[in-house]
């Protein structure tokens, strides 16, 4: 029991750091593309992708990991990525993006990991389960892209890669806006680890070795698999409910070690203070937190079961709910930002032209 503790948490502190200090969220990457044009965020989650499906492959090439079958559920796929999708734009923040913003003091983040967990847990073993068990029936015999394709998944892997570097050389061709920054209070490493402004592609690149060294530090401990928060938020919920250690696996110490390591960098970095969100905005958290695990749960994972995990894997689930969750966070956030700019934006041209209002 001492290693899982000690190596799921070691993996999460570390995952949880690297999430604050670059402020690596899955909203704001997906977002940004529709919001605001602003692919940066998007690319530095295909680094991590790309990074991780390069290591994971190398990994299980020589034996030293499993790659575990991983079924595909289309419907669940789809309604529970668009349902997630929907859902982490009203909680404020993705799983992870919950978990590590929780550890710099946000309450609001705090309420939407509580609906998070206790809908993600009714539909893993609670009263949602029947509807889990019908929607998640498995379909089809190729659960891997490679597999449906009848090629080498180096192939994919290749194909991602060379797509990836793609977009990162002509981010990096750009003119580089340059942003008005006080003057530093820190020196040499310090300086760069709590100070200084991280990167969207190297916090990408460091987020995809996390995600690989996840793979031997689970499996040591007899779980399959690499990162994951839906099911251990799930299991965290199970633990404190009922008092059943089996619940306690490497993944619930890896999500509390998300907090640990987002508090650590916070608190180093002068970014930790606690914010109490105005009670609308809090019931908005709630209902985001509790879509957010009800579609994590159907879709066989969150922003980071499927749109970093499964995605390296090349799996048909990552790939089909993957887009899916991008859609229902495209879907809300038209409605919540784009519409209302438009109206805001369409009003003065309404009462220069005499319109009433």
């Amino acid at each position: 029991m001492l290693l899982v503790v000690l190596l799921g948490l070691a993996c999460g502190v570390s995952f949880g750091f690297v999430l604050q200090r670059g402020r690596f969220c899955w909203v704001s990457a997906y977002r940004d593309v529709f919001v605001m044009r602003d692919t940066r965020l998007f690319v530095g989650t295909m680094i991590a992708i790309a990074v991780q499906s390069m290591g994971v492959y190398t990994l299980s090439s020589f034996g030293i990991i499993r790659i575990p079958p991983l079924p595909f559920t289309w419907l669940g796929a789809i309604v529970g990525g668009f349902v997630f999708g929907c859902g982490m734009i009203l909680a404020g923040g993705c799983a992870s993006g919950s978990w590590y913003r929780m550890g710099e003091g946000l309450l609001g983040s705090w309420i939407s990991l509580f609906g998070f967990m206790v809908s993600a847990a009714a539909v893993k073993f609670g009263v949602l389960q029947p509807v889990y068990q019908w929607i998640t029936t498995p379909k089809g015999n190729h659960p891997f892209l490679y597999q449906s394709l009848g090629v080498s998944p180096w192939v994919l892997v290749g194909l991602f890669t060379l797509l990836t570097l793609i977009a990162v050389r002509s981010h990096l061709r750009r003119p580089q806006v340059r942003v008005p920054s006080l003057p530093p209070r820190k020196q040499g490493i310090a300086h760069v680890l709590f100070e200084k402004r991280w990167h969207p592609f190297v916090t990408g690149a460091i987020v995809g070795g996390i995600a690989i060294l996840a793979w031997p530090l689970s499996e040591v401990t007899g779980r399959i698999g690499g990162l994951g928060i839906t099911t251990p938020s799930a299991h965290l919920l199970g633990f404190l409910v009922t008092g059943n250690t089996k619940m306690l696996d490497w993944g619930v110490f890896l999500v509390l070690g998300i907090a640990i390591g987002s508090f650590i960098a916070a608190k180093a970095s002068g970014e930790f203070r606690w914010r109490i969100p105005p009670a609308k905005t809090a019931l908005t958290n709630l209902g985001g937190g509790l879509l957010m695990g009800f579609g994590a749960a159907l879709a066989g994972g969150c922003n980071i079961g499927n749109g970093l995990v499964n995605t390296s894997l090349f799996t048909w689930q990552g790939w089909v709910a993957t887009p899916a969750i991008i859609l229902g966070c495209w879907f809300v956030a038209y409605w919540q930002v784009i519409r209302p700019m438009r109206t805001s934006a369409a009003l003065p041209i309404r009462v220069a032209a005499g319109e009433s209002t």
